[in-house]
């Protein structure tokens, strides 16, 4: 359309320019010739509904052209991960940010209440409420809980900071660090109305999610001028996915059973089909990302391996900060470090929560808690994602069990291609 108006204004011009030289070619000849007067009215009037007519030819013309859009003034971050990948620490790494209003897997209402759907089925409603979130158009939440009175409707709510402070609750501040069974004890019978209040003082909405599998999905997103959005996406070991995904048996049951269109049927991953799905969909992100991306992705994804974050905590965060235009304070730095620096692993129920653990050892549990034959196993189904994300294969369980051996690659050592990988062999 900008190409065939574009043709049509220049035409226009030219067809004045060239109705005016023969008019005024007119006049000079008839003068030379007969010495016939042109009123100099008649002239002006002339002149005058030309410049009129290019006048409205420019203006028709200057609808089709681009407009500059004006950049949002909140920037949105989605952080893109599976299931028993960090993510939950990540996101603490954001709700706790002063500057922050985050939400953790809203999405999980869209999945509870339409169970019975596969998760590619429900990648539309999952967008569509991702979007309304960032947005700040808490109404989308209608369709999937229409009781909604308090806060404690929502899912995780007392995990994001911003719920837990002012203006959506007045126990804490914004600068504070809050704990999730301080929050719920506080917080939790303020209105459903306070998160859209609190969603629009902040600067930057972050949403952590992991019921998306395949990037393509959010390119409605990437493009949409109404937002500012930048993906983090978030991978770890798969093994290690493994290991934790085993304490949490019965809670990812109904997500297996969409993730494997199952019919709303709950499903314990005993063969790891869901893990092969988890894997394919990091590999598809990955390479679409990276691989002759689009213009519109340019500066706007970042991979983060979760065990790059627990050997060094402030190096990695400093450059997901950057990444969204973030600062790290003071306070947060002393927090990181207590978070990620404690006693040991966790205990088992402490599965989804955010406590003090030796994030490294957490890392590498799986070496010395899995059977080896489980290991091969996720290696066999999983081998594609585990060379792309920058992972050693063990071949033994001597070479499992050494912590000598340092299974994590430097990151973008490797590059594949999942077309070229078939787990047969």
């Amino acid at each position: 359309m900008q190409f065939k108006n574009s043709h049509l204004l220049l035409f226009s011009i030219h067809f004045l320019l060239w109705k005016i030289r023969i008019f005024f070619s007119y006049c000079s000849s008839s003068v030379r010739m007969a010495r016939i007067r042109i009123p100099s009215t008649v002239v002006i009037l002339f002149v005058t509904v030309q410049t009129g007519f290019l006048l409205f030819m420019f203006a028709r013309y200057s609808s089709f052209m681009p407009q500059a859009v004006e950049k949002p003034s909140q920037v949105h971050i989605l952080i893109l991960s599976s299931w028993r990948s960090g993510s939950s620490f990540v996101g603490q790494l954001f709700s706790q940010h002063p500057s922050v209003f985050y939400l953790m897997e809203p999405a999980w209402h869209v999945w509870v209440t339409m169970s019975q759907n596969s998760a590619k089925v429900l990648h539309m409603a999952v967008r569509d409420l991702v979007r309304s979130v960032f947005l700040c158009d808490m109404s989308v939440f209608d369709a999937y809980m229409p009781w909604k009175r308090n806060l404690s409707d929502l899912f995780q709510w007392a995990a994001s900071r911003a719920l837990c402070s002012a203006p959506a609750c007045d126990s804490f501040q914004r600068t504070d660090i809050t704990s999730e069974m301080a929050c719920k004890t506080l917080c939790g019978r303020y209105p459903f109305s306070k998160v859209e209040e609190a969603c629009k003082t902040y600067s930057h909405v972050v949403i952590k999610e992991v019921r998306f599998f395949d990037l393509k999905v959010l390119y409605p997103l990437l493009t949409d001028p109404s937002l500012n959005l930048k993906i983090i996406h978030l991978v770890r070991d798969p093994r290690a996915v493994v290991k934790s995904r085993e304490q949490s048996v019965k809670a990812l049951a109904r997500d297996n059973g969409i993730v494997l269109s199952t019919n709303g049927t709950k499903v314990e991953d005993s063969k790891y089909k869901v893990m092969q799905e988890v894997c394919r969909s990091h590999v598809q992100i990955y390479e679409t990302a990276t691989l002759k991306p689009p213009n519109f992705l340019k500066n706007r994804y970042l991979m983060i391996r979760f065990e790059d974050l627990v050997r060094d905590p402030l190096s990695e965060i400093s450059e997901m900060y950057k990444f969204a235009d973030l600062n790290l304070t003071p306070r947060l730095k002393s927090w990181i470090y207590n978070i990620t620096h404690g006693q040991g692993p966790g205990k088992k129920k402490e599965a989804f929560k955010i406590t003090s653990r030796d994030a490294v050892s957490v890392s590498q549990a799986w070496r010395s808690v899995l059977p080896f034959q489980k290991v091969k196993k996720v290696q066999e189904v999983c081998k594609g994602a585990i060379n792309m994300l920058g992972y050693q294969l063990v071949d033994s369980e001597k070479e499992q069990r050494d912590l000598t051996l340092d299974l994590v690659l430097p990151r973008r050592q490797n590059q594949f291609s999942w077309l070229s990988f078939n787990p047969k062999h």
